[in-house]
């Protein structure tokens, strides 16, 4: 893998990346403004997603290779194809486990938009009707439910159960905030609460098939993996700066920690990808996700640091889009909740 070509997809194995990061690289190298142009964004997502395979099935080193090489080219538009291509890796991974999603229901198309909602906070309930289920009250952090054609949504069906649902969001019962959403970072991908009024949904699966199945842990490290490929085009910024003339010893130092920090990450990545293919399930593989997320949040955000230092202020006060890379990243990385999954990993260790 070479870091000094922005245009590379990265790899998670020896020698170039896979021909769906290859394929992923060149269709978003065509769109005018990705990540910035959400129509555009989101119609490269969906075509994206049909040139990616699916984790857990023999090739999760190249599913997570596309997710980096996104990231490395923007980190909001990897976070658009993110949520997309693992609603449609949950839908496989139901229809692979012989569970029943009547999609013709909510009006699926090949092209439709996916996101995936699964935050708590809100209380979102699901009810059976005559025909079919319901869904009232209102969810959090659905990030551009008011762009998406479709989503997963997990809502309560009892006191303590909960069930995945898959939802149309452009019906009459459905009704998506415009905000609070003051972010500077991934300020286009607008995650707001939605709220539901009698809305028709899809049961998929059982109650709690979305956290058992180990899909559920796949996801967690593709997440990881946008994370590390949004830091490649920061590491090439630091290693050009020890390139230059002007450059002395403190540069070099810079760009040797971000490149060791950034292929520490790659090697737990190909690792993890491996042991997701060997059929890792369990306890093993929630310990797996935990430390991949763990080690990927820790590694990045030293990155994002080294980064700081080693260039100064300039970048992030005239490159628009070095600014805008930092900001995406920092906000999108708070999906690791710091010490509280670190407690996490540490239950499952002691468990």
């Amino acid at each position: 893998m070479n870091l000094e070509t922005a245009a590379q997809p990265l790899s998670l194995r020896p020698g170039p990346a896979g021909a769906a990061a290859t394929s992923v690289a060149q269709l978003a190298a065509g769109v005018p403004l990705l990540g910035a142009h959400l129509a555009a964004t989101v119609e490269w997502a969906v075509a994206a997603a049909a040139e990616t395979p699916a984790p857990g099935e023999g090739r999760t080193r190249e599913t997570w290779e596309v997710l980096a090489s996104a990231a490395a080219a923007d980190v909001a538009g990897a976070r658009i194809l993110e949520p997309h291509l693992d609603a449609r890796s949950i839908l496989r991974e139901a229809s692979d486990a012989g569970i029943p999603v009547d999609l013709d229901a909510i009006g699926d198309r090949s092209d439709g938009s996916w996101g995936v909602y699964a935050a708590e906070g809100a209380r979102l309930e699901a009810r059976p009707a005559r025909d079919g289920w319901r869904l009232d009250g209102t969810k959090d952090w659905c990030s551009l439910a008011g762009t998406l054609s479709h989503a997963l949504v997990t809502a309560w069906t009892g006191p303590e159960t909960r069930r995945l649902f898959a939802v149309a969001l452009r019906q009459p019962g459905v009704n998506a905030r415009r905000g609070p959403w003051v972010s500077r970072g991934l300020s286009q991908v607008v995650s707001a609460p939605v709220d539901f009024d009698d809305a028709s949904a899809v049961p998929v699966g059982e109650d709690g098939w979305y956290l058992s199945r180990p899909g559920f842990a796949w996801g967690g490290m593709g997440v990881a993996a946008v994370w590390w490929g949004s830091t490649a085009p920061l590491v090439r910024a630091v290693i050009g700066r020890a390139q230059t003339s002007t450059s002395d010893q403190v540069a070099e130092v810079f760009a040797g920690a971000a490149d060791a920090a950034f292929w520490s990450v790659r090697a737990v990545l190909a690792e993890a990808a491996d042991a997701v293919d060997a059929g890792v399930t369990g306890r093993d593989l929630k310990i797996t996700a935990e430390r991949v997320r763990a080690i990927t949040s820790s590694q990045v955000e030293s990155i994002l640091s080294i980064t700081d230092r080693a260039l100064g202020p300039a970048p992030l006060a005239t490159d628009e889009q070095h600014a805008r890379r930092v900001a995406d990243l920092r906000i999108y990385l708070r999906q690791h909740h710091g010490e509280r999954d670190l407690a996490r990993l540490g239950r499952l260790l002691a468990s």
